[in-house]
């Protein structure tokens, strides 16, 4: 097949074709799928079958119990919701534009920007642009990942992870994420005068879940020291959780600075003096290569950048 970027343009490509991956995406079901368009089945069949054609590939792979894409068809699915999404937001940007801005903006986050950095960005945002709608799901940069590739986000700030494609992606470094221990208010270790990992290996902890990349480096850190790791430990990230355990217990907990050193500021826990040779790798803002950003999400983008240059 030719790589013209206007292929489309030539092959005659229909908004409805892109309907219909998405509708077989979902239903597994050309039969099911149709109905859900209000197309007959033999439409909905050529209409895939004209499109597999003009693209030389087969999208699905038909079996006795449905249909399933083939890694074309996940592509071509993954592209179609991007541009029915761009689309769709093609008015509403032209509303807005019109109107002075607003609209919606959809954003991911992991914790530390997402506790540190957004607050300030979307504060300043909204005094340029009050009737903006702002959406921040806070998750971890795989699930995010997914998210952005699916076109559900506008931009993201986290990490590409090892194992994740980085392909059709665009990272711009922010900053990097140095963990610390904290403990409630009163806690004894708090008097205690420097701090060794000796002292902290064998107190009980509340740690992120096995395979968590924060506690990996966290087990590694005490094994390089030539300690045990930590044996009496609560797995978990939950916040909600982490807040009355650690006031109602000696437990340790392990978690980001910028984190740490806002709910130090709110009096909720203390960082305890002693620094952890332990960090997570850096993170940044992740865009989907050829996405247009809409008006008021290249506004947030730029805030973004611009509190991010002053933080870090």
């Amino acid at each position: 097949m030719e790589t013209n970027p206007n292929w489309f343009l030539r092959a005659r490509l229909k908004t409805r074709q892109l309907l219909l991956l998405i509708a077989l995406d979902e239903q597994r079901n050309i039969h099911r799928a149709s109905e859900e368009l209000h197309m007959t089945q033999p439409a909905a069949s050529k209409q895939l079958k004209d499109l597999e054609e003009m693209l030389g590939v087969q999208l699905f792979d038909r079996l006795p119990r449905g249909m399933e894409p083939t890694i074309y068809g996940e592509t071509m699915i993954r592209h179609a919701r991007m541009a029915l999404t761009s689309l769709s937001l093609a008015h509403e940007d032209i509303v807005a534009i019109k109107a002075g801005l607003s609209g919606q903006v959809d954003i991911g986050t992991i914790m530390t920007p997402g506790i540190a950095l957004l607050p300030q960005a979307i504060t300043r945002t909204k005094l340029q642009a009050p009737k903006l709608r702002i959406g921040v799901e806070m998750e971890q940069s795989n699930i995010l990942l997914e998210q952005l590739q699916r076109g559900r986000l506008d931009f993201m700030i986290g990490r590409i992870p090892e194992r994740q494609s980085a392909e059709g992606l665009s990272y711009e470094e922010l900053g990097d994420e140095p963990a610390c221990a904290v403990v409630r208010p009163g806690h004894p270790l708090l008097k205690v005068r420097n701090l060794s990992l000796r002292d902290i290996a064998s107190q009980p902890w509340i740690l992120p879940s096995q395979g968590s990349i924060l506690r990996a480096r966290c087990e590694l850190m005490f094994r390089r020291a030539g300690l045990e790791v930590p044996s009496n430990v609560v797995d978990t990230t939950a916040v909600l959780l982490i807040k009355p355990l650690l006031q109602q217990t000696d437990a340790l907990n392990v978690m980001p600075v910028a984190v740490a050193k806002y709910y130090e500021s709110q009096n909720v826990l203390n960082i305890l003096p002693i620094e952890l040779p332990c960090r997570m790798d850096g993170y940044g803002i992740i865009t989907v290569d050829g996405h247009i950003m809409s008006p008021g999400a290249s506004l947030l983008l730029k805030i973004v950048r611009e509190v991010a240059k002053e933080m870090y």
